[in-house]
């Protein structure tokens, strides 16, 4: 599996945390992978969850970090697919080696076109690039 998939599949179960929290989204993640269409190994599987577990147990830093540099906008405020995207990329950014910076700005852009609004894209560029 690429990185590409293997974000997107955390974007989208990333996405779930937003409306379900403890024992809800921990039964969010097991029908998230027994889901026909998420076809992962176990390794791809372990790779998301601890991707995702580490974003959750960190959304108050990230989010206090988002308040403080997106000007005119708070984190309760912002779109949930792009709250969402940024808070993947900032994770990436600062707390996985292996992920160049420009790689996971491009990488959250792209999935802003596919999942966003129209502006969306433009609005996490925007917002990570501030973040840097």
């Amino acid at each position: 599996m690429t990185r590409r998939e293997l974000r997107t599949y955390t974007f989208k179960l990333l996405f779930r945390a937003l409306f379900h929290s403890g024992e809800d989204m921990k039964e969010q993640e097991t029908l998230f992978f027994d889901s026909p269409e998420v076809q992962l190994d176990v390794y791809d599987t372990e790779y998301i969850q601890n991707k995702v577990n580490g974003i959750i147990s960190r959304i108050p830093e990230i989010d206090k970090v988002i308040d403080s540099k997106a000007e005119g906008w708070k984190v309760n405020r912002m779109n949930y697919v792009d709250l969402t995207l940024i808070r993947l990329a900032y994770y990436e950014m600062k707390h996985e080696e292996d992920v160049p910076t420009a790689v996971a700005i491009n990488e959250a852009v792209e999935l802003a076109k596919i999942y966003g609004g129209d502006e969306s894209s433009s609005f996490v560029n925007g917002i990570l690039a501030k973040l840097l």
